[in-house]
């Protein structure tokens, strides 16, 4: 009977090749390929054919005059869908104002451009396969400094005629007017007094005199900004 052989000792690893699993970076380097298997785990569970499902809705957006505003959401859907975004009811097609994005791995976004009073509305997204349909909704919000867009023209009048002053305006929110002659607020009455409506305003001088002319001021504003405009009205 022969002697068995001494039982050999493990190599040692090659340098640089030993993992030390207190060692943060190796921490981390394991959270990052256990959320790439999640990540693998859900792009395979969308894989199951059916209809599509909101997963995450829209959220409602204020949208601040020449930047741009972004609506997503995430959806569940296989085969893939086919997207179409509309505002108030209106289709609205991928191009340099409205981009269609989609976003890794179920979310979709319409990127809407260089912001205006006009984009206000109701946007909504209907995402559909052979499966079926589903649909969301969300409003853009926009907020406009307060501007006069054309302000009163300089006018000339005959004394016991009516004048009247009109300014073109914007803003949002609405903006605060007011009117002045020769830096005083107007006090208004039967004969002088001022309206306000959504995009101008008007003064009105009835029976207009002499003594009505002068400098007229007209200023807008609201939270975001303010503006003025000047005319001069000669009565005789």
């Amino acid at each position: 009977m022969s002697k068995a052989a001494p039982a050999k000792k493990p190599a040692a690893p090659p340098p640089g090749c030993t993992l030390d699993i207190n060692d943060p970076k190796v921490q981390s380097a394991a959270i990052r390929i256990q959320a790439s298997y999640r990540g693998h785990r859900s792009r395979k569970e969308l894989k199951e054919k059916g209809p599509p499902r909101v997963l995450q809705p829209l959220q409602d957006v204020v949208l601040i005059e020449g930047s741009a505003a972004k609506l997503s959401c995430r959806i569940s859907a296989f085969p893939d869908p086919f997207i179409r975004w509309s505002k108030d009811g209106k289709e609205l097609r991928d191009g340099p104002k409205y981009r269609y994005v989609f976003e890794d791995p179920d979310v979709v976004a319409l990127v809407v451009r260089d912001g205006e009073l006009a984009d206000l509305g109701q946007y909504s997204i209907n995402v559909s396969n052979p499966f079926g349909e589903c649909s969301d909704s969300a409003r853009i919000l926009v907020e406009v400094p307060a501007k006069i867009k054309k302000g009163p023209d300089n006018t000339k009048a005959r004394k016991g005629t009516t004048v009247t002053l009109t300014a073109e305006i914007l803003g949002e929110p609405p903006p605060d007017v007011g009117w002045t002659k020769d830096g005083l607020d107007i006090e208004e009455d039967d004969r002088v007094y001022y309206e306000i409506g959504s995009t101008n305003t008007s003064l009105t001088i009835r029976r207009a005199t002499a003594e009505d002319s002068g400098k007229y001021e007209v200023y807008v504003e609201n939270s975001l900004g303010m503006d003025q405009s000047f005319a001069r009205l000669d009565v005789s």
